[in-house]
């Protein structure tokens, strides 16, 4: 786990959220967090950035990744038996940390994907 990765899930677990898997790989792809929120397994993106000279954390994330994502998220429920005999609820965010003074500045953003 990188540094972006350690303090997005140490971020996201003080906005409540329970901590599933980290870098969950399949030969398609990975996935850099998986997390409960409520009702809701939540995929997400991690984007660390020393600056947005380049764009935005979100607008890092093309359609293809979030194809390739959606397709991990996919076999990572076929698997998944917190929720047995359902569906859990799921959601697609992307969180953006960059540096700002002496800490981070975290971009979260929920749907990222709807």
């Amino acid at each position: 786990m990188n540094l972006g990765e350690k303090l997005a899930r140490e971020y996201l677990a003080g906005q409540g959220l329970k901590f599933v898997a980290a870098n969950y790989r399949m030969r398609i792809g990975e996935i850099d967090l998986i997390m409960e929120d409520g009702k809701y397994l939540v995929f997400i993106e991690v984007k660390f950035r020393t600056s947005e000279r380049w764009g935005t954390a979100l607008e890092q994330v093309t359609a293809a990744k979030m194809q390739k994502i959606r397709r991990v998220a996919e076999a990572f429920l076929q698997n998944y038996d917190r929720f047995p005999g359902e569906v859990p609820y799921v959601r697609f965010d992307v969180i953006g940390i960059s540096p700002a003074g002496a800490g981070y500045r975290f971009n979260w953003v929920k749907g990222a994907f709807e």
